[in-house]
C-alpha cells in the first residue's frame, strides 16, 4: 500500500486527489471520485484509498493507463449554459454534455455543476486548483440567479428567504432576493448566493411550497455571459483570469485570517 506520509529526507509529498488536479484531470472532488473508481494507478498499483499522497517528483501517475503530469498550459471558458445539457464531462444516460460543447482536444471539466433544465453563466477549465477553490463553500464565491416561480411569492416568504431557512437540517446563509417583476401572475425574481448547496434556489422555494419553472444563472464571480447566446462560449480573457485568481488569493487571506484568531 501506499505511504500516507513522507520520511525524513524524503521530498515533499501532496494528496493524490491534488496532484491529479494539477495535471487537469479533474477538479479535486472529480478526482476522488476516479480514485474511488479504481482509474488511478501510482507505480503500476491501482489506488482506492483516499487521502493517499505521493512524490510528484518520483513517482508515476496513471489515469485510465497514461501517465499524467502537472501542466501550466491551462484553458479557462465562459459558457452560456443551454437547457437540457448536463455538467459533466461524460453522460451514462447518453445526454448532451457542456463538453459537447466545445470544440477543443484538450480535457475539460466544468467549474460546479448546473441542472439539466438550468441556464447560464458556466466556467469550463482543465486547471483544477482553480476549480476546487471557486466551488468550495468556505470561498463564498457570489452567484446570482434569474428565477421564474409558479406562483406570486408572498412578501413574509421573500423575508424568510433572505434570512435564511432550513435545509437539511442546516440554515442557509442571508441572501440577496428581490422581485423583479409579475408575468402571468407569477414572481420573476433575482437571487444572490454566496454558498452553494446542491440544488439551493430550487430546494429553497420548494420548502416554501413554490415550483421553480425557469432558472437562469446570470453571475459567477463577478462574470456574466455578455452577448454570448446560448450554447455559445468563449475564452477568459487573461485580466478576467487574474482577477479570479486575485479573488481567490483574498479569500485565502479571510479564511487564514479567521484561523489564527
Amino acid at each position: 500500500m501506499r505511504k500516507n506520509h513522507p520520511k525524513r529526507g524524503e521530498k515533499e509529498e501532496i494528496r493524490l486527489n491534488r496532484f491529479l488536479a494539477l495535471c487537469g484531470v479533474g477538479s479535486r472532488r472529480a478526482c476522488d471520485d476516479y480514485i474511488a473508481q479504481g482509474r488511478i494507478e501510482v507505480n503500476g498499483e491501482m489506488i482506492t484509498s483516499m487521502g493517499t499522497r505521493i512524490s510528484p517528483e518520483s513517482d508515476i501517475v496513471k489515469f485510465d493507463g497514461s501517465i499524467v503530469m502537472p501542466t501550466d498550459n491551462f484553458i479557462y471558458i465562459l459558457l452560456n449554459k443551454p437547457l437540457f445539457t448536463v455538467s459533466t464531462v461524460q453522460d451514462e444516460k447518453g445526454r448532451k454534455t457542456v463538453i459537447d460543447l466545445i470544440n477543443l482536444s484538450a480535457r475539460l471539466f466544468p467549474v460546479g455543476r448546473l441542472d439539466f433544465n438550468t441556464t447560464g453563466v458556466l466556467l469550463v477549465t482543465n486547471d483544477g486548483e482553480f476549480s476546487y477553490f471557486l466551488t468550495h463553500p468556505s470561498f463564498e464565491i457570489k452567484k446570482i440567479y434569474r428565477a421564474l416561480i409558479n406562483k406570486h411569492i408572498r412578501p413574509i416568504d421573500l423575508h424568510y428567504l433572505q434570512k435564511g431557512i432550513v435545509l437539511d437540517g442546516k440554515k442557509t446563509s442571508p441572501c440577496k432576493i428581490q422581485e423583479l417583476r409579475i408575468i402571468n401572475n407569477c414572481s420573476y425574481l433575482e437571487v444572490e448566493l454566496h454558498e452553494g448547496r446542491n440544488r439551493q434556489i430550487k430546494r429553497m422555494f420548494q420548502a416554501l411550497d413554490y415550483q421553480v419553472e425557469q432558472l437562469d444563472r446570470v453571475n459567477f464571480a463577478g462574470l456574466g455571459v455578455g452577448d454570448l447566446k446560448k450554447g455559445e462560449w468563449r475564452e477568459l480573457t487573461s485580466a478576467e483570469v487574474s482577477r479570479l485568481n486575485g479573488l481567490i488569493e483574498q479569500q485565502k487571506s479571510k479564511i487564514f485570517e479567521k484561523v489564527s484568531e
